[in-house]
């Protein structure tokens, strides 16, 4: 049997002694939760609980804390977000925990790209739910100080409307990680990767607050782990492929002579970042690579085998675009 957290060979049914070092300080946690999720629990367990949403907003979100090697609902001092199954008129949202922690998983396996630790989690009733583990709250319960680009822009939708999260490019967030961050030579890399990552995978709604910085123990700030990483593809088929545009008020030539994002796009975007072009190309080359394991860590996942095929399809394709040549003519 696999790991419920990172899909390795497991001896019991759950988690790893790896992942329950990561997810709970080496503490001895179940996969199936005391509780029933929202849709069964016929008590008012989860009255007043209910916190932000995600997906478009269809996606509940419940706070948790560890007590006495159980997870329990809370209303302070959570430890853990849980999503569970949400609701809405999106396609396969029965398959969005399943969706977020395998694409969360990828990203930290294959791609060097930091993420909290994370796992699929069961309710008593059966049904699934994602769990991933606060990285904002520290080990005395405080919380560290965290902003997302569209505060640090000074973007809301009272100045900018409804779509204000849509209404910056790539780029511009590049410029406001040099303008805040001091070390931003080694966080621009991260932000370049984590947006290829995005684009790999069909995450079309990478958003300006799906991007955040957080000021470290030692009072430095830095790019957050990434957060949110999934597959908005397997639930809206006909969405853009990316969130933002990569440049600021326009498209490269090739964009233009293609239709679509290639390799001559991110190495540009990687050169308007300032980041070394051998770098630039380094990375790019990390996103050909490994295309039979990545397609095994997805049939190892929990997605229902037709998801898991449209999964493989829509990274394969992302990788050929990537993988396309052009040339001025």
């Amino acid at each position: 049997m696999i790991c419920f957290g990172c899909f390795k060979e497991n001896e019991v049914e759950g988690y790893c002694k790896k992942c329950l070092k990561e997810l709970f300080d080496g503490k001895r946690v179940d996969h199936v939760l005391p509780f029933n999720s929202p849709f069964k629990e016929e008590s008012n367990l989860y009255t007043n609980l209910t916190t932000k949403m995600s997906i478009s907003g269809v996606q509940m979100k419940y706070s948790l804390k560890l007590e006495d090697g159980k997870l329990i609902l809370t209303e302070k001092d959570g430890q853990y977000i849980l999503k569970p199954l949400p609701v809405g008129q999106f396609k396969n949202l029965d398959q969005a925990p399943a969706n977020e922690h395998l694409t969360m998983q990828l990203a930290k396996q294959f791609f060097k790209i930091t993420v909290p630790a994370n796992a699929i989690i069961f309710f008593q009733d059966g049904s699934p739910a994602y769990l991933v583990r606060r990285f904002d709250v520290k080990l005395d319960g405080s919380k560290y100080q965290q902003e997302d680009f569209a505060q640090i822009a000074q973007v809301t939708e009272v100045t900018h409307g409804k779509n204000y999260k849509y209404d910056l490019a790539y780029e511009e967030i590049g410029t406001l990680i040099k303008q805040h961050i001091p070390t931003y030579k080694v966080e621009v890399e991260k932000f370049f990767r984590l947006v290829l990552f995005n684009y790999i995978f069909s995450n079309g709604d990478a958003h300006v607050k799906n991007f955040s910085v957080i000021q470290s123990d030692s009072g430095d700030y830095i790019l957050t782990p990434a957060y949110d990483l999934l597959s908005t593809r397997i639930h809206t088929p006909n969405e853009n492929d990316m969130a933002l545009m990569l440049f600021k008020d326009r498209f490269s030539e090739a964009y233009d002579a293609i239709g679509f994002y290639t390799e001559y796009d991110f190495l540009l975007f990687g050169k308007t970042l300032g980041i070394l072009e051998r770098r630039v190309k380094k990375i790019i080359d990390e996103f050909k690579e490994n295309q039979e394991d990545i397609s095994s860590m997805i049939d190892s996942s929990f997605l229902k085998n037709e998801v898991k095929v449209s999964y493989k399809e829509f990274y394969h394709d992302r990788v050929k675009r990537l993988k396309m040549e052009w040339k001025k003519s």
